[in-house]
């Protein structure tokens, strides 16, 4: 149960929602529909953090359209570490679980009106296990904006962690054309805590659009914590499931 280094290295690099629009870590300006549940699932990512490999086994995002513009959300990523691990250490770890809600304030391109999409998400950042077993804040401010090339999504991201330190993510996301069926995307975020260190992130993936409601996504992320290198694989799906209720029409 002491996990200390590791653990601290783990919520540093990559221990925020996996993410609330897969395969990145930050997310953009729309929610799921009123009546509707959205799954993100990441069924195994491989993360290496100088030279110890983990599994992240699941990492899972869950998405409830609880009001109009408005959704629960609900984090959490199962890391298994591989290899020969120090005395005391915990090989499997519940990290960056979070109980959140997210409301789009704007509604704008990304819901087929006119203008800039803004969204806030906040919420709990609640006791890890094998992690950091204290409880912080979150708000992440996001506004989004598409053309017909693609899609830009900035996010910036305030968090009193767990460790009760202040954190600022600043982030943007660069998708291509939303009506291409697989569509390159990149996100870059530079992350600082200033109790410890900074972080810079650079991810480069593809979402693939299997039909309106499923979609297939890969992405290889690298990133710098101090001195320290990381390299993670990201792959996963989001599936949308009408609960109850009637659809929004199609956006053309």
């Amino acid at each position: 149960m002491c996990f200390i280094g590791v653990a601290v290295l783990w919520t540093l690099v990559c221990a925020r929602p996996a993410s609330a629009y897969r395969p990145f870590d930050g997310t953009d300006a729309d929610t799921a529909e009123l009546g509707e549940f959205e799954l993100e699932l990441g069924p195994a990512h491989y993360y290496r953090l100088a030279s110890q490999n983990y599994l992240i086994t699941p990492a899972l995002v869950l998405n409830f359209g609880i009001l109009e513009r408005t959704e629960l959300v609900i984090d959490a990523n199962q890391f298994v570490a591989l290899g020969a691990l120090t005395p005391g250490t915990s090989r499997v770890a519940l990290l960056g679980d979070d109980i959140l809600l997210k409301h789009t304030f704007r509604e704008g391109t990304l819901q087929g009106k006119t203008g800039i999409s803004i969204a806030a998400e906040g919420g709990v950042l609640t006791p890890e296990v094998n992690g950091v077993a204290n409880v912080g804040a979150s708000l992440d401010v996001i506004a989004s904006y598409r053309w017909g090339w693609g899609t830009v999504h900035w996010n910036e991201w305030f968090e009193l962690t767990r460790d009760h330190h202040a954190d600022l993510f600043n982030g943007v996301i660069v998708e291509g054309p939303h009506d291409w069926r697989v569509r390159p995307v990149m996100e870059a975020f530079f992350d600082e805590d200033f109790a410890v260190g900074s972080t810079g992130s650079l991810l480069l993936g593809a979402i693939w659009s299997v039909r309106e409601s499923f979609e297939l996504d890969l992405g290889v992320r690298g990133a710098r914590l101090g001195d320290e290198n990381a390299l993670e694989v990201r792959l996963g799906l989001t599936w949308a499931i009408r609960m109850w209720g009637e659809e929004r029409p199609a956006i053309e």
